[in-house]
């Protein structure tokens, strides 16, 4: 498989596009609700800090390649995080409209109607400006949204950049892991093509960094320390974690964000005879999970949680459209087995009744699934950070960080995104390859 190329028949596809584009007309409507505040708080909880006023009023002006310019020189990932984000918790969420029981304005649909539009006239609106060559060489370690970020932002300073992926396909969550239904792997390919041509930037795959000796199709922590003058790690999070229960390593019992990564790019992924899809979890991973099983046509999805609806990590809007989907929340349960037959073949989730997510004494029931999706977290891959001396990780495996600069124990070495937050929102690792781009550049210039 090429970088670029995903195979026609996915189940993604299946999925329809939640908020699709705005038309010009419902565009300029909703950009004309806009008060334009003084104190704009919508930018306070935009952790790009967008100037979300002004590209909406340029908006209203028909000026749609300025509305775009605005947003994308906060934010190269505009285009995903326009569709991604949970504006309702973020920039939408403190629009001054809530406090008057209105609607807020839609800040996320018309971000995307400006970026998309935009570079559907301009694919070349921001790249090629000129900044003269720095003979400066940064690797970026992963081609996730905080890489590609960071890549952009060194790229239109002039800086020299080399992405490696380990995987066939760039793009980290947003090509692999995102909701189909929000954004789906060609959308988040096309956007990685706009951010290789904004100047010096290659782009690796299928070539995987290593903490020790490197091998063919591999690269060292060690080598890359010294053959760049910075590198950047992005490497986001390892594997699905799975509970250890008995019955758990047989068919049918799968990682919540390995199976979204199928649905969106294995065209031999079927849910043919899957009838009763159990989602263990209560976070926004479950929450995706659950509703793609049930919008591609599961008669039964049940969210199973150890504790109450109201005490789940996942955002409430997410799980309200859910419910709306069919989707059902099993609540105060705690998984403790998987049921098979002599066979070994899947019959059912054995789960315990939790009261204060305690386990109640004899409290056992047997849920009939047909297919189990563990999304209760991810693995952290804290030996490769660690590979590049100096780098800490605390005592949840994060990568520690100076949160102004994103520079690590190392000070050739920097890093964000999910290694660094432990799982929060593309937008967030967008700040962190933008901060982590600036502070190189002014490191670069003090030498």
């Amino acid at each position: 498989m090429s970088v670029f190329s995903l195979p026609e028949q996915r189940l993604e596809r299946a999925l329809a596009d939640k908020k699709p584009l705005y038309t010009h007309a419902e565009a300029v409507a909703e950009a004309n609700r806009c008060l334009y505040c003084a104190d704009a708080p919508c930018i306070k909880a935009c952790p790009t800090g967008i100037d979300i006023p002004t590209f909406i009023h340029k908006i209203q002006t028909d000026n749609v390649k300025g509305a775009a310019r605005t947003i994308f020189e906060s934010n190269l990932l505009g285009y995903s995080c326009a569709r991604v984000c949970p504006v309702e918790v973020l920039c939408a969420g403190d629009c001054v409209y809530n406090h008057w029981g209105r609607p807020p304005i839609q800040i996320g649909r018309l971000q995307r109607y400006a970026t998309e539009v935009a570079l559907a006239d301009d694919p070349t609106l921001v790249s090629k400006k000129g900044a003269a060559p720095t003979g400066r060489k940064v690797a970026c370690v992963g081609a996730g949204p905080a890489s590609l970020a960071c890549a952009g932002h060194l790229a239109l300073l002039g800086h020299s950049v080399t992405l490696f992926e380990k995987k066939d396909l760039p793009g980290g969550l947003n090509t692999l892991g995102i909701a189909p239904y929000k954004l789906q792997a060609e959308d988040a390919l096309a956007e990685i093509r706009f951010i290789l041509e904004l100047g010096d930037i290659t782009l690796m795959t299928g070539v995987g960094v290593v903490e020790g000796e490197s091998n063919d199709g591999e690269v060292s922590a060690a080598d890359l320390l010294a053959d760049f003058d910075a590198v950047f790690v992005g490497i986001g999070l390892g594997p699905d974690t799975f509970l250890d229960i008995p019955g758990e390593d047989g068919t049918r019992v799968v990682g919540a964000t390995r199976y979204i990564e199928r649905l969106k790019s294995d065209p031999d992924l079927s849910l043919k005879g899957i009838k009763t899809v159990a989602v263990v979890g209560g976070g926004n991973t479950a929450i995706d999970v659950a509703r793609e099983m049930a919008l591609l046509g599961v008669p039964e999805v049940v969210m199973v949680y150890r504790g109450t609806g109201s005490q789940m990590p996942g955002y409430a809007h997410e799980m309200h459209g859910a419910r709306t989907e069919g989707v059902r929340l099993l609540e105060n349960r705690q998984p403790v087995r998987i049921v098979r037959d002599e066979q070994g073949e899947l019959l059912g989730l054995e789960v315990q009744r939790m009261k204060d997510k305690r386990p109640v004494t004899g409290a056992f029931e047997v849920i009939p699934v047909d297919l189990v999706a563990m999304a209760i977290g991810q693995s952290r891959l804290t030996g490769l950070a660690a590979a590049f001396g100096g780098v800490a990780v605390d005592a949840k495996g994060r990568v520690v960080v100076d949160p102004a600069t994103c520079g690590t124990g190392n000070p050739k070495v920097y890093a964000g995104g999910d290694c660094v937050n432990g799982g929060k929102e593309v937008v967030n690792a967008a700040q962190h390859g933008k901060l982590a781009a600036m502070a190189m550049h002014a490191a670069f210039a003090a030498k």
